[in-house]
Parts: C-alpha cells; sequence; structure tokens
C-alpha cells in the first residue's frame, strides 16, 4: 500500500497526483489518500468511481477525507 497525505494542496493537484500514481500500481494494489480541499475531496473519488476503482473511504471528517483506492483495471 502506498500512502500519500495532499491535504497541503488544493485541487487540480491531488486529482492530478493521485492519477500519476495509480498509473504505476499494479491491479490489486491499493492507495491511502488524504484529502483536505473541498474539491479534491469531491472530485478524487467521483473521478476513482467513474474510471472503475474500487474506493473505501476510512474517515470523512470536516477538515479531512481518507480514502482506500483499489486498482481494479
Amino acid at each position: 500500500m502506498i500512502f500519500i497525505d495532499l491535504t497541503p494542496y488544493s485541487c487540480p493537484y491531488p486529482l492530478v497526483k493521485v492519477k500519476l500514481l495509480l498509473k504505476e500500481l499494479q491491479v490489486g494494489e491499493t492507495l491511502h489518500v488524504l484529502l483536505s480541499d473541498h474539491g479534491s475531496r469531491r472530485d478524487v473519488p467521483l473521478l476513482m468511481k467513474k474510471m472503475g476503482f474500487g474506493i473505501e473511504i476510512i474517515k470523512d471528517e470536516s477538515h479531512c477525507l481518507s480514502m482506500i483506492i483499489t486498482k481494479t483495471n
């Protein structure tokens, strides 16, 4: 599992960084992501679902979203 804390960054950087990291992963590997920016908290999970990746929200608080993305394809 790769862990990345993107809480210091605002959209679109977190979305771009997540997409680039997922390209490096093998099918079945996971990426644990922390997000704080409102736009990224909305856009990253939506795009990951649209792209067919597995998503598990670990924690969704007002200041931070923690999720695990699984590469499925």
